[in-house]
């Protein structure tokens, strides 16, 4: 693929300020250091984003989790991308929205994903990350919030993040999409 083509299944590109990207597509399909997995705390094969990753990556992404404990809240762990074409995937566990407790822990589980990611990315020396719209699916968190706290947590993380030079919020909606440009302040 040559430098600033789309990878296959990805309709659109909006570039703003460094380092943030808006794309509408599939994350499986992209070569980047890492993407980040909308995963379940034990890390097992689910649905939506973590279905297309492990269906992109192959069997061995499955083998890898399965040794791997399971994760808080918010906490990040890292597998090669394997058969997928990122280098790695940062597996997260987002707070169900529906779930009982208060509001402000799940905000704050929320945000931790994605600074825990960034950190994660950062620890390795990565440059370029994508991440889904986490929570957003069967975890029913309202879309135009979490896009709030995903932009706000990723802004702060990246001061600590100096290497990491784009930062992807694959959507895989327009209207996703739509929902990260007003929060981005773009049109």
């Amino acid at each position: 693929m040559l430098a600033g083509q789309l990878p296959r299944g990805c309709v659109e590109k909006l570039e703003m300020s460094a380092p943030f990207e808006i794309i509408v597509g599939r994350i499986e399909t992209l070569a980047l250091d890492a993407v980040v997995n909308a995963a379940n705390r034990q890390l097992m094969p689910g649905s939506g984003v973590d279905g297309a990753l492990r269906t992109a990556a192959g069997p061995k992404l499955t083998e890898a989790t399965n040794r791997i404990p399971p994760i808080l809240t918010g906490e990040a762990v890292l597998t090669p991308g394997f058969d997928a074409p990122m280098k790695f995937i940062i597996h997260t566990a987002a707070p169900v929205w529906t779930d009982e407790g208060p509001q402000s822990a799940k905000v704050a589980g929320l945000a931790k994903c994605y600074t825990s990611a960034i950190k994660m990315a950062a620890s390795r020396g990565f440059e370029s990350i994508a991440f889904p719209c986490l929570g957003t699916g069967i975890y029913r968190w309202p879309r135009g919030f979490a896009c709030g706290i995903a932009v706000a947590a990723c802004e702060q993380e990246l001061v600590n993040a100096p290497k990491l030079k784009r930062v992807v919020f694959c959507c895989f909606t327009e209207d996703d999409a739509k929902i990260y440009r007003d929060g981005l302040g773009v049109s």
